[in-house]
């Protein structure tokens, strides 16, 4: 078997369903009035269109990070069954941004549900009100072209999908309302050579 090829994958609203289920099951029961639907939510963060500031929007999505409701997710159908197939032909790492206090629970997550695949767990910590912590690494893109291993790198957010091509890496986004790409899951997987 020669150099197997490198992808760096996302995980929430990438290998997960994040976004969704955090708006279905917290949000919206926070917040009963809410007159919205999961594809109206064309902006990410949507704090804009909940009509919340950052923070709250930030505060509400850690805790569900945070609670059992994570954990409990499965992860998105089409990617697992990719995994199952085509997994052992690469090499596997993700590469997410989570804040500092999220990160033990989105590795945890990662490796119940992809650690037969994925052995490598990165994060670019995303920034919270008063904390302050070393900052490595502005973006994905910046971590990607300081590795200098992945091939391939998925993700759901364009700037992320932009900043990893200018440090080099060919990108596929994956398909979610805030990011206007008009393929299906199979069909961006289908770009990993």
């Amino acid at each position: 078997m020669g150099q197997l090829k490198t992808i760096a994958w996302d995980i929430d609203d990438v290998l997960n369903d994040l976004m969704l289920l955090w708006f279905e099951e917290k949000w919206l029961n926070d917040h009963p009035e809410c007159g919205i639907q999961y594809e109206e939510i064309i902006d990410n963060p949507p704090h804009k269109i909940l009509g919340v500031s950052l923070q709250e929007y930030q505060k509400s999505l850690d805790d569900y990070r945070l609670s059992i409701c994570y954990q409990q997710m499965v992860p998105v159908n089409e990617i697992k069954n990719w995994f199952i197939k085509q997994g052992n032909n690469y090499r596997h790492i993700v590469i997410t941004s989570v804040p500092l206090i999220c990160a033990p629970a989105s590795a945890q997550w990662v490796f119940k549900n992809f650690g037969v695949w994925i052995r490598s767990f990165h994060f670019v910590p995303s920034k919270r009100k008063n904390q302050h912590i070393p900052e490595y690494d502005k973006d994905k893109g910046s971590f990607l072209k300081w590795l200098g291993k992945a091939d391939f790198f998925i993700d759901d957010n364009t700037e992320n999908i932009k900043a990893a091509e200018n440090a080099g890496v060919k990108s596929i986004l994956i398909p979610r309302p805030w990011n206007g790409s008009q393929k299906t899951i199979s069909e961006s997987l289908m770009l990993i050579e």
